[in-house]
């Protein structure tokens, strides 16, 4: 009975605040600089960093935005497929963060499938793209949907509409990760603030050394209580100047966001706080698909001084190759951790003995979840607990 009446509490809430603002509006607790708003990269001649690239503020702005809009920009959305006990229709006020983790995967998958170099266009028809972009649709269908995070999230102690946390959704992507062949992709999140190699070369290395399996290195940090240590911005930025940079996710307090890049002392971000209709790009066809699809895209990034980011965030990295991971390590010993005191994190060869990490927790029964199966053409089979997640990890080699 409660259960049915927070449904029918939401959904007259959803319906009030749909009048109000209408169905595509920008969410009035939107930080400043928010979307669509064209001072977003300063009018003067500085350097912007974004995702291991570096522009000019005035000579290059076009090309900055046609970098920032190329990336798959992931916002709340409305009329989706009920989700949840609850049956929730929409993620406005829970599903920042859940946002902030689809779009620094869909980053790592872009870059790489397609490249760095990589631009979308409002014509793009790329089957790969089109692959990717499916990937983050709002179904119980696609592989990293907000249906799958969210139900994912009840295994970890989060009921469907509790805000999480960066650390929670980079173990939920960990897992999903696991099911999607064709991404072809490890996500290994670094505990305690520390990157174990071992750990790192046990679930990327097959038995032949020479075969590595793209990594994306996810590592959660708390730089300080209420707010920021000021003293790990330098350590910040440089980690947003690596050539493997796939961003941050964090935000501000109760404000989820990606951050991509930045210009000076601020951060360069996308925000996730607008809602639009859910929908399926498809195979581009028809001209709902098309606006679709123009939808995960967002030409202007906003700006945020890094001295009122949240505290809690994690740094991302993307490693296609071994000698792309062997030469982050050596970048991030020589440039990023010896700039602050304590250092950003650490990097150690093994694991202390009695360090208990995510694996080694005997998570809750999983949820029934539509799991996509190994090819886009198949069937998709159902999991039933953690028993059926660990088999089907031994079986596709997970860590």
């Amino acid at each position: 009975m409660l259960v049915s009446l927070y449904a029918q509490l939401i959904r007259g809430m959803d319906s009030v605040f749909e009048a109000y603002l209408g169905p595509d509006s920008v969410l009035a607790g939107a930080v400043g600089g928010a979307v669509g708003e064209l001072d977003d990269i300063p009018k003067r001649n500085t350097d912007v960093w974004l995702l291991g690239k570096r522009y000019n503020a005035i000579q290059e702005l076009e090309p900055i935005r046609r970098d920032i809009q190329s990336r798959l920009w992931c916002t709340y959305r409305h009329g989706f497929v009920p989700l949840g006990e609850v049956q929730l229709t929409s993620d406005k006020g829970w599903g920042c963060m859940l946002r902030c983790g689809q779009m620094v995967l869909a980053q790592a998958l872009i870059e790489l499938h397609l490249g760095r170099d990589w631009f979308w266009t409002p014509d793009c028809r790329d089957a790969t793209y089109l692959k990717i972009v499916n990937r983050f649709e709002d179904t119980r269908k696609s592989y990293y949907s907000i249906h799958q995070i969210a139900l994912m999230g009840e295994s970890q102690n989060k009921a469907v509409g509790e805000w999480l946390g960066p650390n929670t959704v980079a173990q939920i992507l960990k897992i999903l990760v696991r099911f999607d062949d064709w991404s072809s992709l490890v996500v290994h999140v670094a505990m305690d603030s520390t990157v174990v190699l071992d750990d790192i070369y046990t679930c990327c290395q097959n038995s032949n050394e020479a075969t590595w399996k793209p990594l994306l290195l996810i590592v959660p940090l708390r730089l300080g209580i209420t707010e920021i240590n000021p003293i790990y911005i330098p350590a910040l930025k440089r980690c947003l100047e690596l050539s493997s940079s796939c961003g941050m996710i964090g935000g501000r307090p109760n404000q989820a966001l990606y951050f991509l890049g930045y210009v000076d002392d601020e951060v360069l971000y996308l925000d996730p706080h607008t809602t639009q209709r859910a929908g399926a790009v498809a195979q581009k066809t028809t001209t709902a698909e098309k606006e679709l699809d123009e939808s995960y895209h967002q030409k202007y990034a906003a700006r945020l001084n890094f001295g009122a980011m949240d505290p809690s965030l994690a740094v991302c990295f993307l490693c296609k190759t071994h000698d792309s991971f062997e030469q982050l390590q050596q970048q991030l010993r020589q440039d990023v951790l010896r700039l602050s005191t304590p250092a950003l994190f650490e990097i150690s060869q093994s694991r202390a003995v009695d360090w208990d990490t995510a694996d080694d927790i005997e998570w809750p029964a999983m949820p029934d979840i539509d799991w996509p199966a190994s090819s886009d053409s198949e069937p998709f089979a159902l999991v039933g607990n953690s028993s059926d997640v660990d088999s089907k990890t031994r079986e596709r080699g997970g860590d």
